[in-house]
């Protein structure tokens, strides 16, 4: 079991696609939260206090991925054990449900303090379902993707979140400039909820009709499936779980900074308005969707180490650079600032997921990798955009956020000094 080394294109792709359709679905779905965060603010809290309630939808926002870490210790043994392909159908599944329930909730004039508690339950089951969603597909990409070319197919799981951020986006400023103002605060924001259930039925529908992985059809053929996969990867490799910890900390805080606050940031801190706001986050979007595919690839043939060096140095040293910038008062400069920060996310992640999933054996990958990646996402992701919101105006530095990103950054570079590299090499069996 050392490897696909030469998977045919037609398979390849449809595997691809399935993996990928299932993720920009999951990230439209947290992204629409992000970008209508404050309409859910004026809907599910009470007024008075626009902060506060701003707050308490991050809060919200952020407790959804405190579920993931236990969506990756039930999705990532039940995809050891039972395969990769079934677990992923399942998560999708209960992640659109939740994502349409939301979008069919009463608010708090309706039904008081029972709008947010039910809001939180409803996010909490994304998170959970979430925690599989991801590593699953790394682990399922990575799985198919030959040794030549691995890194550039896992990444397409990167790249498809990043599509489905832009999808959210558009959707959100398109229903902005069709309805007024009231239509939105009233029933608009509902719509992009509404429109995740018949995303994840036609994702669930491509990835129902897919087969299991080579690596995981011949573990199950010579009855080498792991007993207890979680327990075997905690005692096996707890060594690679906490690299996977450290290597994603500047993943995730720079990924979250960049995509998700940074809207929410030049409309409260920067002045901008939402349109400005939209054609940041669009520009930053496209030239994470052009740049992210070709630098994977790059990491296929100079390997993983150099990309994710060469990022988290770059958050380190052009962190509060750009951030002033930012902060300058001119719109270009804002937008260039976004772009460069965008960029430097793009060099670190291009290689991060690939590097991530290759450190385990078939018997624990997704198990390895999914709690890994799911513990870090609890602690650094989504907690992000409450943390700098909260740094912001505790400390009324505008350029808190900058401060947050060099320290993440020092803390991964940290962890990729410890790696080996993998790129070029079979995946271990």
């Amino acid at each position: 079991m050392s490897g696909i080394t030469d998977t045919a294109p037609v398979t390849l792709r449809r595997v691809i696609a399935g993996a990928s359709i299932g993720n920009a679905v999951e990230w439209f779905d947290f992204a629409i939260y992000g970008f209508l965060a404050t309409h859910i603010a004026a809907n599910f809290f009470p007024a008075g206090n626009d902060t506060a309630a701003l707050l308490n939808t991050f809060a919200i926002f952020a407790a959804a991925f405190f579920m993931r870490p236990l969506g990756g210790f039930v999705f990532g043994p039940l995809g050891d054990r039972i395969g990769r392909h079934r677990v992923l159908a399942l998560v999708i599944l209960l992640m659109s449900a939740a994502t349409l329930a939301i979008g069919l909730l009463p608010t708090y004039a309706g039904i008081g303090v029972l709008a947010p508690v039910l809001l939180l339950v409803l996010r909490c089951l994304q998170g959970f379902s979430a925690g599989g969603e991801y590593g699953g597909g790394a682990v399922y990409l990575a799985e198919y993707g030959g040794v030549r070319n691995r890194g550039r197919t896992v990444t397409f799981m990167v790249w498809s979140g990043v599509v489905g951020f832009l999808l959210g986006s558009a959707t959100v400023t398109a229903l902005s400039a069709w309805l007024t103002t009231a239509q939105m605060a009233s029933y608009g924001w509902r719509i992009p909820f509404l429109i995740a259930g018949p995303l994840g039925l036609v994702g669930l529908y491509i990835r129902v009709r897919l087969d299991d992985t080579p690596q995981f059809k011949e573990l199950d053929a010579a009855d080498n499936i792991a007993k207890s996969p979680l327990r075997e990867a905690v005692r096996s490799s707890w060594r690679q779980i906490l690299a996977v910890i450290g290597v994603f900390v500047v993943f995730n805080v720079g990924y979250y900074v960049v995509f998700t606050y940074l809207p929410t940031y030049f409309i409260k801190n920067l002045g901008f308005s939402t349109t400005d706001a939209f054609v940041s986050s669009t520009l930053a979007c496209l030239v994470a969707i052009v740049v992210i595919l070709p630098l994977a690839a790059l990491s296929d043939r100079i390997g993983r180490r150099p990309l994710l060096i060469a990022g988290s140095v770059g958050f380190a040293v052009l962190g509060y650079p750009l951030f002033l910038l930012l902060n300058s008062g001119s719109l270009a400069a804002a937008i260039t600032a976004h772009i460069g920060l965008a960029l430097v996310e793009c060099v670190y992640i291009s290689a991060a997921v690939s590097a991530g999933v290759e450190l385990f054996a078939t018997r624990v990958r997704y198990s390895g990798f999914a709690v890994g990646y799911n513990l870090c996402v609890a602690v650094f992701g989504g907690t992000t955009p409450y943390a700098v919101t909260w740094l912001t105006g505790a400390t009324a530095n505008p350029l808190s956020p900058a401060y947050y990103i060099v320290a993440a950054a020092v803390i991964s570079l940290a962890a990729v000094l410890t790696l080996a590299e993998t790129a070029g090499r079979p995946l271990r069996g």
